[in-house]
């Protein structure tokens, strides 16, 4: 598996532009995209912080993925997403390696990417993104 770097980290939040506010005026950082995935029930705001990427996600429909984890666990970190340059073969690695796939082929994501999600029950509790391009 290709792993050139952390994409971004992934952390739940009940109120977009409430956490939007408090990421812009607490820490300084600028919002540079707001995208909703339909398919993943979802909204994200994107941050740069050094080369690595802030994606907040608000929850469309209480029965979608961030509305679930929200419910059991409440708001905080959600994932951790790393950057690979083929998703697919990183998906296939990971599984003959023994660490269960919640995505067997890739999806489309926020900003354009592939992504594939590994259980976090086979990566010691976390929850673990691979995204690209390909």
């Amino acid at each position: 598996m290709n792993i050139s770097h952390i994409e971004h980290i992934g952390i739940a939040v009940d109120n977009l532009k409430e956490a939007i506010a408090l990421y812009e005026d607490v820490y300084g950082f600028k919002c540079y995209a707001i995208e909703e995935v339909a398919d993943q029930k979802v909204k994200t705001a994107f941050f740069m912080v050094g080369n690595t990427k802030i994606e907040l996600l608000e929850s469309t429909d209480p029965e979608g993925p961030i509305g679930k984890f929200i419910a059991k666990k409440g708001v905080g970190i959600h994932h951790i997403a790393f950057a690979t340059d083929n998703v697919t073969n990183a998906l296939k690695e990971a599984e003959k390696k023994g660490v269960m796939l919640i995505d067997q082929f890739p999806r489309k994501g926020a900003e354009g990417l592939n992504i594939g999600f590994l259980h976090p029950k086979s990566t010691l509790g976390v929850l673990t993104e691979l995204c690209g391009k390909e």
